[in-house]
C-alpha cells in the first residue's frame, strides 16, 4: 500500500491532480488559489516525500551512483568502475572537488534541497493552518510532516556544506533574496526546534513508517533527532551535552514494542539481511524513501549489483550493468570473514552468479571478488526492468548503535551500552551468542568500545551511506592495521587512493553558480 507515491506523482510544483485543468499557470499560481482545499493541503506535503533530500536516492544513471552516494565517494572507501567517464568520482577520491569544475554536481545537491525547503516546506508550514477542508488534527499532522522534511533537508545541507543560509519563510517578494550563511550551531539549533515541534505538537502515529501508510511517524522524527543530537555532540558544534539527548531519544524507540529488529527466519535466503534486501514492510524501518515499479521506479539501482559484462550474458533485462558503488578492499577488512553472516555468500555480498535463464542456465559467473548483493532485485533484473524496492534511510538498528555510543560517551562501558551493541553484533554472528559478545564488550576500555561501535556501523550500514557522516562528526578516519580497523585523526589521514585529508575536505564547496547568485554566501557566517 504505497499511497504517497500515487499522490505525489500527481503534483507538479505544488499543484494537485484535481486542479490540472485550471487556467492559472502552474508557475505563477497564487498561494490563496492553491491552499483552497484539503486535497491542496495534502499535495503541498506529499511532494516533500519525493523532492529535495529524498530525490538524492534516485538512481537515474547506470554509470554514476545517486547523490546520496557522494559522501561515500569522498570518504575514498567506494569505487566506481565507470569513474573514468564519471570524473566527479575521481575528484572525490582525489580530494579535488572544485566549485567551478564540478558546478553541476554540486548544484545538484544544493538546488533541489533549497527548492524543497523554500518552495514547498516553507509554504506548507505557513499556509496549512488556514487551509480549508482540513481538520485541526490533519493540519497539525501535515505541518509536523513538513517540519520533518524541512529539518531533514537542512541536516543534509549542514553535513555536506557546513554553514548555510537558514530560510524560514517562502519567497513571495524580491525582498531578502540574499540570505547570509548561518553558523553550523545555529543550523543545528533550528533543526532541533523543527523536530521537537513535530514530536510534541504533530500528533504523529507512534508506529514504524510502513505501518503508517508510509507517512512520517514519530519513529521517523525521533530517528532523525537522535542522529542530529549525536552530530551536535561531535564536530563542529562539540556540544557534548547532546550525547545524553541522543541516547534518550534513541532509547525511546528501542524500548517501544511497536518497533522491532528484523529477525532471521533462517540464516540463508531468509536471513534478516535478505529480508532487509527484499521487504518494504518491516517494523525496523523508521524512515524510508518509497519506490514503486509502476508509479515511480528505483531506476538503475539493481544493476549496481553486477559487473559491466553482465549485460552481455543474455540474462538481464537491463542494457547496462556496473559496480558503481563498490566497497574498496579496506572496507572488507571490517568483517570477520568466517563468522559475520553479513559477509557470507548471498547476504550483503556475492562473489558469483549462477545464470537462471535460456541456453546459459546453470552457468556460474565469477564476479572477481566479493561484490554488492544488497541491491539485487530478482524480479526487476530478470523480468520487469522496473525496480520497486524502497530505500531505508533510518533503521532501528542504527538507534541501538547511537544509544551504545552516546551512553559510553557519558557513562562509560555500562551493561546497557554493551547490551545494545551486542544485540546488533549477535544478529550478524554465525556462532557467538549475545551474552558471549556482551561479556567481551564489557571488558573493553571506553575508547576501544566506542571504536567498536564505529566499526559496527560500517559493517551494518556499508551500503546505506552513513560512513561520511560518522567520519566528519568524529573527525576520525577508519584506517586498517593488522587486518582490522583502527581510527586515526581525519586531518592528515591518507585515503586508499593515497590522498591526504585537509581542513578544506571536510565539506563540499558551494558551487560557483550559487556563489554568483548570492554574494552573501562569500561572507563569514553569522
Amino acid at each position: 500500500m504505497k499511497k504517497i507515491l500515487v499522490l505525489a506523482a500527481c503534483v507538479l510544483g505544488i499543484v494537485s491532480c484535481e486542479r490540472f485543468l485550471e487556467e492559472n499557470p502552474r508557475s505563477s499560481i497564487s498561494t490563496s488559489a492553491f491552499f483552497a482545499s484539503a486535497a491542496d493541503g495534502y499535495a503541498s506535503v506529499n511532494i516533500l516525500y519525493r523532492n529535495g533530500f529524498p530525490s538524492y536516492y534516485n538512481a537515474g544513471s547506470a554509470y554514476m551512483g545517486p547523490n546520496i552516494a557522494y559522501g561515500g565517494y569522498k570518504s575514498g572507501f567506494f569505487d566506481n568502475l565507470y569513474k573514468g567517464q564519471e570524473i566527479f568520482v575521481q575528484y572525490c577520491q582525489n580530494l579535488d572537488v572544485d566549485a567551478n569544475v564540478s558546478n553541476s554536481q554540486l548544484q545538484g545537491i544544493w538546488e533541489p534541497t533549497y527548492k524543497a525547503i523554500v518552495r514547498e516546506a516553507n509554504f506548507a508550514v505557513k499556509y496549512l493552518p488556514g487551509c480549508p477542508g482540513l481538520s485541526e488534527v490533519e493540519k497539525k499532522r501535515l505541518i509536523a510532516e513538513a517540519r520533518f522534511f524541512r529539518a531533514l533537508n537542512y541536516f543534509y545541507l549542514v553535513k555536506m556544506f557546513g554553514a548555510v543560509p537558514i530560510i524560514k519563510e517562502p519567497y513571495e517578494s524580491p525582498d531578502k533574496l540574499y540570505v547570509p550563511r548561518s553558523t553550523e550551531a545555529k543550523v543545528y539549533a533550528f533543526i532541533v526546534e523543527e523536530l521537537e515541534d513535530a514530536l510534541n505538537n504533530g500528533g504523529l502515529a507512534d508506529v514504524p513508517m510502513p505501518q503508517n501508510g508510509f507517512r512520517i511517524s514519530k519513529g521517523s522524527v525521533s530517528a532523525l533527532l537522535a542522529d542530529v543530537y549525536l552530530n551536535m555532540a561531535g564536530y563542529p558544534v562539540n556540544d557534548v551535552s547532546k550525547y545524553a539527548e541522543a541516547a534518550r531519544v534513541a532509547k525511546t524507540l528501542i524500548g517501544d514494542p511497536n518497533y522491532e529488529l528484523i529477525r532471521h527466519v533462517n540464516k540463508e535466503r531468509q536471513s534478516a539481511y535478505n529480508i532487509l534486501r527484499t521487504s518494504d514492510n518491516e517494523k525496523e524501518y523508521l524512515y524510508t524513501v518509497e519506490y514503486n515499479a509502476t508509479v515511480s521506479d528505483g531506476g538503475w539501482r539493481p544493476t549496481y549489483a553486477l559487473p559491466s559484462e553482465a549485460s552481455t550474458w543474455g540474462e538481464f533485462t537491463y542494457s547496462i550493468t556496473c559496480f558503481v558503488y563498490d566497497p574498496v578492499g579496506a572496507l572488507h577488512d571490517a568483517y570477520d570473514k568466517t563468522n559475520d553472516l553479513r559477509y557470507q555468500e548471498g547476504q550483503y555480498f556475492h562473489s558469483a552468479y549462477t545464470q537462471q535463464k535460456g541456453a546459459n542456465a546453470g552457468t556460474v559467473r565469477d564476479l572477481n571478488g566479493k561484490r554488492p548483493y544488497f541491491w539485487f532485485e530478482e524480479e526487476a533484473l530478470l523480468d520487469t526492468r522496473r525496480s520497486g524496492k524502497d530505500q531505508v534511510h533510518y533503521r532501528l538498528a542504527e538507534m541501538y548503535l547511537i544509544a551504545a555510543e552516546a551512553i559510553a560517551r557519558t557513562s562509560g562501558v555500562t551493561d546497557e551500552a554493551a547490551g545494545y551493541l551486542a544485540e546488533i553484533e549477535a544478529r550478524a554472528s554465525l556462532n557467538r551468542t549475545k551474552d558471549q559478545i556482551k561479556a567481551e564488550l564489557l571488558a573493553l576500555s571506553k575508547d576501544d568500545f566506542i571504536r567498536e561501535v564505529w566499526t559496527e556501523k560500517i559493517r551494518e550500514f556499508i551500503f546505506e551511506n552513513k560512513i561520511w557522516n560518522d567520519i566528519t562528526r568524529t573527525r576520525m578516519y577508519p584506517a586498517v592495521a593488522g587486518g582490522r580497523f583502527t581510527f586515526v585523526n581525519l586531518i592528515g589521514a591518507q585515503n586508499p587512493w593515497g590522498k591526504t585529508f585537509a581542513e578544506k575536505d571536510l565539506y563540499f564547496p558551494i558551487c560557483s553558480q550559487e556563489m554568483q547568485r548570492n554574494p552573501s554566501l562569500a561572507e563569514p557566517p553569522i
